[in-house]
């Protein structure tokens, strides 16, 4: 997966509370585990008036003027500001695929779900925690001036303001460890792939019948 150690990025701001996994990502676009395709229909049924269902044509559909992601002061946001208990509801890791896919890149919010909080990380998307105070002031600076940006320094544990101001957030450290050297579940355990292979060839030397039963 992507490394994340500094991104600077347009903030969205997601006025809503209890944010669950289906109007991330709707039921009926989770017939793939390709991992790919889902980022066009992120939020679909507040994005679009119509319908959605798999294998539309982006262009072809109605497109919400009232969503935020729909305005064009908030296109090419990367961070989103969201409230409390963002991503709740069903378990399906295809939210933060298509959270990944749109673009975005890290999240900030008073609180997540669980599965969701941890799916994020081993995505590649950062969700930082701040307190209900904090994401309220950057809530209304985000709404009153366009292009609003933030900078986010994971190595630091910063969040660095267009005026300057810091703001500190906890991260757990292995964590941090995965998404600033693009570690997935995968990758780490690649990091051994050469006592791996050297397991397999030992364990096949002692045991050769083995072999068959692999090809098998």
């Amino acid at each position: 997966m992507n490394k994340f150690t500094i991104h600077k990025g347009l903030v969205a701001p997601m006025d809503r509370e209890n944010v669950d996994t289906d109007a991330i990502i709707p039921k009926q676009f989770l017939k793939s585990i390709r991992k790919t395709g889902f980022g066009q229909n992120l939020f679909d049924e507040w994005r679009y008036l119509d319908a959605g269902y798999p294998g539309q044509d982006p262009a072809s559909r109605k497109p919400n003027p009232d969503f935020v992601l729909n305005q064009p002061r908030y296109a090419g946001a990367s961070i989103m500001l969201a409230r409390k208990n963002f991503g709740c509801g069903s378990s399906r890791e295809h939210a933060p695929w298509a959270l990944d896919q749109y673009g975005f890149r890290a999240i900030i919010a008073p609180s997540y779900a669980d599965i969701f909080f941890n799916n994020s990380f081993k995505n590649g998307m950062l969700p930082i925690v701040l307190t209900e105070a904090q994401v309220d002031q950057l809530f209304s600076e985000a709404l009153a001036f366009p292009g609003y940006q933030l900078t986010i320094d994971l190595e630091r544990q910063v969040i660095m303001k267009p005026q300057g101001e810091e703001i500190a957030f906890d991260v757990q450290a292995f964590r941090k460890y995965c998404l600033i050297n693009g570690f997935d579940d995968i990758g780490l355990t690649l990091r051994h792939a050469d006592k791996i292979k050297a397991f397999e060839a030992q364990r096949l030397a002692q045991k050769p019948w083995l072999a068959h039963t692999m090809r098998a």
